[in-house]
């Protein structure tokens, strides 16, 4: 606390960055609300208050929670030379994640889980769709997070290098994704999708997991890439090297902790005959603790 007295005290100009950073912030976690109503054409409060749409409000609290993880790394504390151009960075930065988290929604509905739909499933109450869904716009965020530290400036390389590292992302949500139903299938004879479907509340857990943990691994990748402008593809291609390389190393080491953690259970029958969603919680926080221990090493 002292510190931070100290360093206002030096940088008096500080205070009105950091106002200038929060409001936007703000501003744009409330338009979250507002932009999923005017995309879906829904009323957000009548589903929220009246009809009482827990699916509803769990994709939302997604979406605001998204745009607090991407808005965190626009925000850099840094004094970007004027208010006028602070406002324009953070405004840019804040609009360029809000469209790849929507983006990154669309190629989830279309290409990670196409055999239903999404909207439809979470106005008719399913709230294992609405967990999903949540779990997809916040891995994305994630992944734009790591983009908005990595990149440096503000032109047209900067947003070229944001996209390219949400296309990466995305392309692994879709990998883990198809392993993921791959080994459904294989274990029950039935596709995931039909079954996330039917409210199959546990396994929609633990995907989310599975989502979460892919993300903070590409982000863990992006530590070892320097940002260099004028050599942006190579660094996008050791990324996307290294995003792989870590994915392979989350999966094995989430494997074994998972099954140290619940020894002696059958996750498979706890989890996907028995639906049991205290199992499945269980290993949602063993693969986001395995990730977040990931970061911390290749930080």
């Amino acid at each position: 606390m002292n510190e931070l007295i100290t360093t206002l005290g030096h940088n008096s100009g500080l205070i009105g960055y950091l106002l200038i950073d929060m409001a936007v912030a703000i501003l744009l976690l409330g338009g979250i609300r507002y932009t999923m109503g005017f995309i879906g054409n829904v009323d957000t409060k009548d589903e929220l208050s009246k009809k009482d749409n827990f699916a509803y409000g769990i994709s939302l609290a997604g979406g605001v929670a998204a745009m607090g993880i991407a808005l965190s790394g626009a925000i850099t504390g840094e004094l970007a030379g004027s208010y006028t151009i602070e406002l324009i960075g953070m405004l840019s930065y804040g609009l360029a994640g809000l469209i790849m988290i929507k983006a990154g929604r669309f190629i989830h509905d279309k290409f990670a889980l196409p055999e239903f739909n999404k909207h439809e499933q979470i106005l008719k109450r399913n709230i294992s769709v609405g967990i999903v869904d949540a779990a997809s716009v916040i891995a994305t965020a994630i992944v734009v997070r790591a983009a908005l530290i990595w990149v440096e400036g503000l032109d047209i390389s900067t947003f070229i290098a944001l996209a390219s590292a949400w296309i990466v992302s995305q392309i692994m949500l879709v990998i883990i994704t198809r392993v993921f139903e791959w080994q459904y299938s294989r274990n029950n004879g039935v596709s995931f999708q039909a079954t996330l479907e039917g409210c199959h509340t546990a396994l929609a857990i633990r995907y989310s997991g599975y989502l979460i943990s892919t993300a903070m691994s590409v982000t863990a990748a992006s530590y070892f890439i320097s940002y260099d402008a004028q050599n942006l593809w190579v660094g996008i291609s050791q990324w996307a090297v290294m995003s792989l390389i870590l994915m392979a190393s989350l999966t094995l080491l989430t494997t074994l902790a998972k099954y140290i953690v619940l020894w002696g259970i059958n996750r498979r029958e706890e989890v996907e005959d028995q639906q049991n969603i205290g199992i499945a919680t269980i290993e949602l926080t063993t693969s986001f603790s395995i990730a977040l221990l990931l970061m911390a090493l290749m930080t």
